[in-house]
């Protein structure tokens, strides 16, 4: 393709109806997007069942675009950007669901923490089939841990010093070095493991009815060594997408969505691609091997367009020709001798 082509798609590229985008956009911030988004959403929740755990985290698509959901996150490699919430399935890596933070939402119940109602979103196509969710402290509480119990999950992830479940009998910080403190309720229990001296972990899990620690040196607690197992399934499924990326830059924040949409349409296709065939197969060959596959059904039809304007200019010009041969006169072998 050539390169003024190809930057003249990317101009006029647009994902909805411009005329309308205005009073959609009233009541949905991802309204240029919304309706593609939406697509590539349920396609994803459809076409895979995922294994017993699942990893619930944040995704920072790097962008500087100009739109009212930008975050900035100082502990993240890139600043700003579009944050999505993502669960991912822990083995294969596979996107299962993904959401736009767009600001506060007005949809929420009153009285719901924006962390609880995320975990529920993400879950709800994924809930009553025995499976567990790992998340990190911003999103664990007891209270999620009972509403996920109710609908036959379970969950494991670290909690937050300052949450209101911790117990005070566990907030004391002076703790000898790898000891462990195990709280129990009905419905999860909390693990509060001294990793250093001055440095207590509390892991709450619904999935522990009985704790125990190993036999090494720092006598880690089973919740620990699962939850160490379990946490890394979005941030590994954000450095492969990172790995090959379509991202360029870009001033319009649908644009943006669109390549990350790319990029997580890419991975989850070499994960159906593996789980279908059986095959094992490196992703930057499947890429390449995709990329030529899309790019072939368009290049022949344009080399059928092509083809037959070719026939059709032909055709049209042989008979131009035809036109414009002076008539030949036809010669009578008899001549007139007399009439």
């Amino acid at each position: 393709m050539p390169r003024n082509r190809f930057q003249d798609i990317m101009q006029h590229l647009r994902f909805d109806d411009r005329s309308t985008r205005s009073d959609r956009a009233k009541t949905d911030k991802f309204a240029a997007i919304s309706s593609v988004w939406g697509s590539f959403v349920t396609n994803c929740i459809t076409c895979y069942n995922p294994g017993l755990h699942i990893t619930v985290d944040e995704q920072l698509f790097p962008s500087k675009t100009r739109c009212c959901f930008l975050q900035y996150i100082a502990s993240k490699p890139d600043k700003f950007g579009i944050k999505f919430w993502v669960a991912c399935d822990l083995k294969s890596k596979y996107i299962c669901n993904v959401l736009p933070y767009l600001g506060k939402d007005p949809n929420r119940p009153s009285g719901e923490r924006l962390s609880e109602n995320v975990v529920m979103r993400l879950m709800e196509p994924f809930l009553d089939k025995g499976r567990n969710v790992t998340t990190d402290n911003f999103f664990t509480s007891l209270s999620l841990a009972q509403k996920l119990l109710r609908r036959k999950t379970t969950i494991l992830g670290t909690v937050n010093k300052i949450r209101r479940e911790i117990p005070q009998s566990a907030r004391y910080k002076d703790r000898n070095e790898f000891t462990t403190q195990v709280f129990s309720t009905s419905a999860a229990t909390l693990t509060a493991y001294a990793a250093k001296r001055k440095k207590t972990v509390y892991i709450l899990s619904s999935m522990h009815s009985v704790v125990q620690t190993d036999n090494t040196t720092k006598r880690k607690p089973n919740t620990v060594t699962l939850y160490n197992t379990t946490k890394c399934g979005v941030d590994v499924m954000d450095q492969m997408v990172r790995e090959y990326t379509v991202r360029r830059g870009t001033r319009r924040w649908p644009v943006a969505v669109f390549y990350n949409m790319i990029d997580m349409a890419a991975l989850n296709a070499h994960v159906l691609y593996q789980a279908c065939t059986g095959t094992q197969e490196r992703r930057v060959d499947f890429l390449v091997e995709l990329a030529r596959e899309l790019a072939n059904s368009h290049m022949a039809g344009k080399k059928k367009r092509q083809g037959a304007g070719a026939s059709s200019t032909g055709r049209a010009a042989a008979k131009t020709h035809r036109a414009q041969q002076p008539e030949q006169q036809i010669l009578d072998p008899w001549l007139l001798v007399s009439s």
